[in-house]
């Protein structure tokens, strides 16, 4: 078949990667306008962009979705993952087998822009990535193919993500059969249904009354975009992993110990946390004894 891929970011890179070693023809890759980027705002193409250009695939970073039209016309199938733009009914129909999407859930959960994230909040133990054929609403078209993931208790969201990334051009390869084969994608379930919406900034701010299990499932989630953090002496800082710990005397939600050269934390319902990365702000990622060493905290020393 003669593909077309519309993406965004490097998740998509492996499932291109697979489709140019392929039987099948990548003909077009598709990708959002390029952006200002850093101090000086210098205009900078999406990581899709990119690897289209060292891998001499066209390009085309259309403004508004109808200009894809002219574009379409010779592709037999449109495959999408992370393009991030709703389309329209008369771009879906313009490719002979129209579009699929690739979603990194088990559909009808977790609908929307962060799923890897909202699960690994929700204290979920298994993803995977949905192949479906796409349509107008938000991740409701009908199902080719799923294939389900574990989720390891100790990764965050962009490791899953990696994961399922690698994982995703079987998936692919599975649903592109079925399309050739004439096969029918199957309609979503009723039942299941949940929203992933995008994380804020402000969302991602840790809130230490908060259960300590449900605030290390929070860094899990936002780890690494859009960063979990605090607040200690008015500045940001990220906190990158951590685990639930128990202990015998119970610390309040914020404040911190330094015990044994480690870096707890108090949570809600006389539960804490032991920081093991970190990250201050404008400085590196760094271990949490090595913060500590220069942090000089003291009694009563919390995190905001």
């Amino acid at each position: 078949m003669r593909l077309a891929v519309a993406a965004t970011p490097s998740l998509a890179c492996a499932t291109l990667e697979w489709i140019q070693a392929s039987e099948h023809e990548l003909t077009l890759v598709i990708t959002r306008p390029d952006k200002p980027a850093g101090r000086g705002k210098v205009l900078q193409q999406s990581e899709v962009a990119e690897w289209a250009a060292q891998n001499s695939v066209p390009v085309v970073k259309p403004v508004r979705s109808l200009e894809l039209i002219p574009w379409l016309g010779d592709v037999d199938l449109v495959v999408t993952l992370a393009y991030g733009v709703i389309l329209p009914e008369n771009v879906l129909q313009v490719p002979r087998y129209g579009f699929v999407n690739m979603h990194f859930s088990l559909l009808p959960a977790w609908r929307g822009a962060a799923p890897v994230q909202r699960g690994i909040e929700n204290g979920d133990k298994v993803s995977g990535v949905t192949v479906f054929q796409l349509d107008v609403g938000m991740d409701t078209g009908p199902i080719f193919v799923q294939d389900s993931v574990e989720i390891d208790p100790n990764e965050n969201s962009g490791e899953l993500l990696t994961r399922l990334a690698i994982g995703a051009p079987a998936s692919l390869a599975k649903a592109l059969t079925m399309i050739e084969r004439g096969n029918s994608p199957i309609a979503q379930k009723l039942e299941g249904q949940s929203t992933a919406k995008k994380i804020s900034k402000a969302e991602a701010r840790i809130n230490w009354h908060q259960e300590a299990k449900s605030v290390s499932r929070k860094i899990r989630a936002f780890t690494p975009e859009p960063g979990a953090w605090a607040q200690w002496k008015g500045a940001r800082i990220q906190i990158l992993r951590a685990e639930p710990i128990s202990l015998a005397e119970p610390l309040a939600p914020g404040h911190i110990s330094s015990a044994n050269g480690e870096l707890l934390v108090g949570c809600g319902e006389m539960t804490a946390l032991r920081i093991d990365e970190i990250a201050p702000a404008g400085k590196r990622t760094m271990k949490a004894n090595q913060w500590l060493n220069g942090a000089r905290c003291q009694l009563g020393d919390f995190f905001d």
